[in-house]
């Protein structure tokens, strides 16, 4: 077995920018005066109340000046998992008098996947649009699933485990002809907004254009932790004269569509924030590369590299249509979260999948989607990168991840195939012969 030199001194190296983001210095210096000085409620008329009230007004005008919007049309929430059930719930309830079809892809988001579990209590139809081998929607299942009592369809701008891209604007062209044929087949006027577009564009914004007139969506969330901002902020466009209700009670804010004391100094890092996202899609000075084209770039160095030095790699989401910063590899023969903790042990830091599921160790939802059997989802490696990694984090990565795999296939009593998938989904594989919990559960249900 080989030993591992760790280097202590090296600082660590940020490989999971999908779970999260560092604060950039930038948001937290526009952030600070809010904490202190500038502590006003905005819902008050004196003076600090209205220097609070002013930051979130220009805020908001910031923010809708980039996504192209009414300043009126965006609400902030208590992060992407808020403005997410938000639209599902909001959308369904306030319209439920014209149907209770809700429509997803089946690579959503956990907080997508669980309000529709809850709204499923409440009579509502869930249908879920399968997706290819390469994680990309089937346009032919979607238009087939569309129907009159369709109230919403809800598919994210690109899944937050393989980086996967969504051909929104044309899924927005499908929807929008459903609108027609509903508006002519109901007479009442409010029909004819039916179905509403949500897209998820959390993992996107930072590369993606996120302008809504462009994509055509009637309502789109955004997270500041994933763009260099604060935690436990995020907001929901919300395109003027959706019928939408409210899911958190209180106080006149917003519009009556959030209530509850307004956040001031994560909106202003909110914004902040965005403002600095948009401003790296750009080109750089002197006709440089953009920095997003420097993070694909360093990426596709990562991959081909990953490739030529380990065997048994497969390469999970579209080879192509992905986030600039996403690679998704399933390295056969050993554990995810093995692999998680010797690089972690090197001050490397990645993911096994969502964030959201790495308590619990059930398989990916998205990995399994797209047909890998529970062997190759849970050797699955999540590498996201930002404008902070650099060629020397790169190099050091690939100077230690195939002495770890090496190391960890020694010990593992696999020995799968590449071409195998189809007659693998055994999960005792990993848990020593055992039946998970997960499908311990679902058996006794």
């Amino acid at each position: 077995m080989h030993t591992i030199a760790i280097d202590m001194k090296r600082k660590p190296i940020n490989l999971d920018n999908a779970s999260t983001t560092p604060l950039h210095k930038e948001v937290l210096k526009a952030m600070m005066p809010f904490f202190s000085e500038k502590y006003g409620n905005p819902s008050n008329l004196y003076e600090l109340g209205r220097i609070s009230r002013s930051a979130i007004n220009e805020s908001l005008a910031r923010i809708s000046g980039i996504i192209h919007s009414r300043p009126d049309e965006f609400v902030f929430t208590g992060g992407a998992t808020e403005a997410d059930n938000l639209a599902i719930a909001g959308i369904a309830r306030a319209n439920k008098e014209f149907g209770n079809r809700i429509i997803i892809s089946s690579v959503e988001h956990k907080g997508i996947f669980s309000v529709c579990e809850a709204l499923k209590k409440e009579g509502f139809e869930i249908v879920e649009i399968p997706v290819d081998k390469n994680g990309l929607l089937k346009i032919p299942y979607l238009e087939k699933a569309l129907n009159e009592k369709t109230l919403l369809v809800s598919v994210t701008m690109a899944d937050s485990e393989t980086g996967t891209i969504q051909p929104i604007r044309e899924i927005s062209e499908i929807i929008k002809r459903q609108k027609a044929k509903t508006a002519g087949a109901d007479a009442n006027a409010r029909a004819g907004h039916l179905p509403y577009f949500h897209t998820d564009a959390s993992q996107a914004s930072a590369y993606l254009d996120i302008n809504v007139e462009n994509l055509g969506v009637d309502l789109m969330t955004l997270s500041a932790h994933k763009i260099g901002g604060p935690k436990g902020i995020g907001g929901l466009y919300i395109k003027r004269g959706t019928k939408i209700n409210p899911i958190i009670y209180g106080g006149s804010q917003q519009n009556r569509v959030r209530a509850g004391t307004e956040n001031v100094p994560s909106i202003v890092g909110f914004a902040r924030a965005l403002e600095i996202s948009e401003k790296n899609k750009g080109k750089g000075k002197s006709g440089k590369k953009s920095k997003i084209e420097e993070i694909r770039k360093l990426r596709d160095l990562l991959e081909k590299n990953i490739f030529k030095n380990i065997q048994k790699v497969v390469l999970n989401g579209h080879p192509e249509k992905r986030l600039p910063n996403f690679l998704n590899v399933s390295i056969l023969d050993i554990e995810g979260e093995a692999l998680l903790l010797h690089l972690d042990a090197h001050g490397i830091m990645i993911s096994t999948g969502s964030a959201c599921n790495s308590e619990s160790l059930e398989p990916s939802s998205v990995l399994s989607a797209i047909g890998n059997p529970y062997e190759f989802v849970h050797s699955s490696m999540r590498f996201t990168l930002s404008s902070e990694t650099t060629k020397s984090d790169i190099e050091y990565v690939l100077k230690h991840l195939p002495k770890i795999v090496e190391t960890l296939r020694h010990i593992s009593p696999l020995n799968l195939k590449v071409d195998q998938k189809e007659k693998m989904s055994d999960p005792r594989a990993f848990v020593g012969g055992k039946t998970p919990h997960f499908l311990r559960k679902k058996r006794n249900a």
